[in-house]
């Protein structure tokens, strides 16, 4: 499509018009149900070296790429920013707080940064260091559309017509299963309802990384699910191809040359120090032992050279190829025997210990480790109040179930700057929060935080939070529906001979760093409840894929026993400093009454109760819930707000007070502003004359509400009712 411009211009005091042309290209992608994608490029951004526009149903996406020509001096990787923002604008919003402004990114859009940088990180070529920014802005909402399933298709498309080496191109489908069929990039309300929720990315080849959550499905199940997704993607692929081809930047890329090599040194290197680096790997020291024995290697070979190699070798080479032999060895040591790093075999899972109630205040807390990655994790139980509130362009409510996980540097030896809670926190809490989430009752009346600190950390540290957030969970008295667990699994194989690889049950950090892939599966024991996979080769095959699956499940299920064996079932009595819950259903009507003006009457009741107490409008009714430790407190709270917002029920018996006697009866105050007449009649077996002669004005008495008039609403009580009725003589 070719549209017109015309500028017109001032040239010394006559106007001019100069007719210039943009060349607009689109693309359309038209999924199964009928739903159409529509990429466009040509029109916004032209100066980025790649922009393209997504449109779905009113979603609006711009994705824009830049990369630095020449890389910075002595950078050896590939400095890579994926930046995802939702303007508020898209969905007719102002920003909140007192900046009128969108400011630091939410978790979600943190999260999509996670799931685009993670499926375009392996395809750019190991040796291209240029700074390479991806930025992608929502402009648009359509409340129909998840965007985080286009955010890395506009990415890799921005990318794909550029002139910058890329391996690609790649995208991302979502998949769900909604009454047993399976959906691509559904609506959020179909994703509120299915029992499979899965992100994959992948390339036109292979499959580089899923993320998701589930209701404990099955592993042949999930790469079913994988398997729809990556057909999907490999459509999204063939039009990223099909636009470039039509756009003459894309092709040729762009030549770099970012590294410089010493063919010499890098033989010397490997010739010198493998034997000894292949020793040392084999030992199956621990993590610092072994650190410590491996650096060792290097300064040796580095002492022994005469001062003139010194001088000529460059000691940034000479790490670059040490670390190439550490990482051959490692990888030919588990090729060739079967051994890892710590000794173990490929499926051996590493020592495991744990206890719960390691913590005297705390609602619940547990401390899982796991070979030399720790956690200690609490549970603490609250209110509405405490809900973790959320308040997004295409998301707003609330989470009643959560978790945080920190990673300080002690955990990993380091003493490094602490610059707030990292995209990689973010991204691992989520993740074990997904896992777990699925097996909180929906009947669980409190709100749950779960905070985990990594103290130890080689490898699966998020895994680590799940297990120990299963045992806390249970510690605080939280009745979860199973336990679960989670694993990382690994993959080493020979770029040369593909039917040579390994799968590895729960990685090391070096292992993790060394190898092509790492897998994170957390579940039951009757299956799979969230999962996260990146690959760091191309080619995986579904053969791979299902064995680690299968073998994961082994992992999975030995550690499922390590923790029943510590605690198998929830606590049945909370522990006393563990607040107590008490839920009442109340009259729309009465939740004025119950806050007061100004929640004057709540926050008094709040302070001589000691309670806390919230209040939520459901259904045309009004849920109140009192959390309190002393339960005389929370009768006291129930009594009070049972009265300011009672509801007379026929057949109950009542504690009242005589407010008034008249000739025919008396009035009975049986709660605040409601009595009701106690006739004459009904005051006892035998006959009263005189209504004075047996009741007295603030008497307290006992009465039976024996009718409520249906159209005036007055009460009819009775207290011979609840008196012994003589016999017949």
């Amino acid at each position: 499509m070719n549209n017109c411009l015309f500028l017109i211009l001032t040239d010394g005091g006559k106007k001019k018009t100069i007719k210039k042309m943009i060349k607009e290209i689109t693309k359309k992608i038209t999924l199964q149900d009928g739903r159409e994608i529509t990429i466009t490029t040509g029109k916004l951004a032209k100066q980025a070296d790649g922009s393209v526009e997504i449109r779905m149903g009113k979603t609006h996406m711009l994705a824009t790429v830049v990369s630095s020509i020449g890389a910075r001096e002595g950078v050896d990787f590939l400095p890579l920013t994926v930046d995802y923002r939702e303007k508020f604008a898209a969905d007719g919003r102002f920003p909140g707080g007192f900046l009128k402004r969108e400011a630091r990114p939410t978790d979600q859009e943190i999260l999509v940064m996670r799931l685009v940088d993670r499926i375009l990180r392996p395809m750019f070529p190991s040796d291209y260091h240029s700074e390479v920014q991806v930025m992608i802005s929502l402009n648009s909402h359509d409340p129909e559309v998840s965007p985080d399933s286009l955010a890395a298709l506009a990415a890799s498309t921005a990318i794909t017509i550029s002139d910058i080496p890329f391996n690609g191109p790649i995208s991302e489908a979502r998949v769900i299963r909604l009454n047993g069929e399976f959906i691509v990039n559904p609506s959020p309300a179909q994703m509120e309802d299915s029992d499979m929720d899965l992100m994959v990315g992948a390339s036109a080849d292979s499959v580089a990384m899923v993320e998701g959550e589930m209701s404990e499905v099955s592993e042949s199940e999930m790469i079913e699910a994988i398997k729809i997704g990556h057909e999907a993607i490999k459509v999204q692929c063939a039009m990223q191809t099909e636009l470039a081809s039509e756009i003459s930047k894309s092709s040729p890329k762009r030549e770099y040359c970012h590294e410089t090599h010493d063919d010499e040194l890098k033989a010397r290197i490997q010739k010198e120090t493998y034997d000894k680096v292949y020793a040392v790997a084999s030992e199956g020291l621990g993590k610092d032992e072994r650190s410590i024995k491996f650096k060792a290697v290097k300064e040796e070979w580095i002492a022994n050279l005469s001062d003139e190699e010194k001088e000529k070798y460059d000691r940034n080479l000479i790490g670059v190829y040490y670390h190439d032999v550490e990482k051959e060895a490692v990888r030919a040591l588990v090729l060739n025997e079967g051994k890892r790093l710590d000794g173990r075999k490929t499926s051996e899972i590493r020592h495991i210990w744990s206890e719960v109630d390691y913590l005297a205040s705390p609602h619940g807390s547990a401390v899982f480790t796991r070979g030399e990655t720790q956690s200690l994790t609490t549970v603490t139980l609250g209110t509405l109040q405490d809900v973790n509130r959320l308040d997004g362009v295409t998301f707003q409510g609330h989470e009643k179930f959560y978790l945080h996980y920190n990673f300080p540097p002690f955990s990993t030896g380091e003493a490094r700057p602490l610059r707030g809670t990292s995209r990689r926190e973010i991204g691992h809490g989520n993740l074990a929060q997904r896992a777990l989430k699925k097996m909180i009752p929906a009947d669980n009346p409190y709100t749950v935080r779960i905070v985990s600190d990594i103290l130890e950390s080689n490898g699966s540290s998020s895994m680590a939070t799940v297990c120990a957030g299963t045992l806390a969970l249970m510690d605080a008295g939280v009745k979860i529906e199973k336990p679960v667990s989670g694993i990382a699994m690994g993959l080493i194989s020979n770029e040369k001979d593909p039917s040579n690889y390994a799968v590895l049950s729960d990685i090391l950090g070096d292992e993790d760093h060394l190898g092509d892939m790492d897998f994170k599966i957390c579940g039951t024991a009757d299956g799979i409840t969230a999962c996260q996979m990146d690959i760091k080769v191309q080619g995986l095959s579904y053969d791979i894929l299902e064995q680690a699956l299968m073998q994961a499940k082994d992992g999975r299920l030995h550690i499922l026993g390590k923790i029943t064996d510590v605690m198998s079932t929830p606590r049945v009595e909370l522990k006393p400093q563990t607040p107590k819950i008490v839920i009442l259903e109340v009259p729309k009507s009465a939740i004025g009454g119950i806050i007061g003006p100004g929640g004057k009457v709540i926050q008094e009741l709040q302070a001589k109760t000691e309670t806390t107490i919230s209040i939520e409008e459901i259904d045309e009714k009004g849920r109140v819930e009192i959390l309190g430790t002393e339960q005389a407190g929370i009768d006291e709270a129930v009594s009070k707000i049972k009265s300011i917002a009672f509801v007379p029920e026929e057949g109950e018996t009542y504690k009242g007070k005589v407010k008034s006697i008249m000739p025919y009866g008396a009035f009975v105050g049986i709660a605040p502003n409601t009595d009701g007449l106690l006739h004459v009649s009904e005051i006892s077996w035998t006959r009263v004359d005189n209504v004075e002669d047996v009741l007295k004005e603030g008497q307290e008495i006992e009465v039976k509400l024996i009718a409520i008039d249906p159209k005036s609403g007055k009460l009819k009580l009775s207290r011979k009712a609840l008196l012994p009725k003589p016999e017949k003589k």
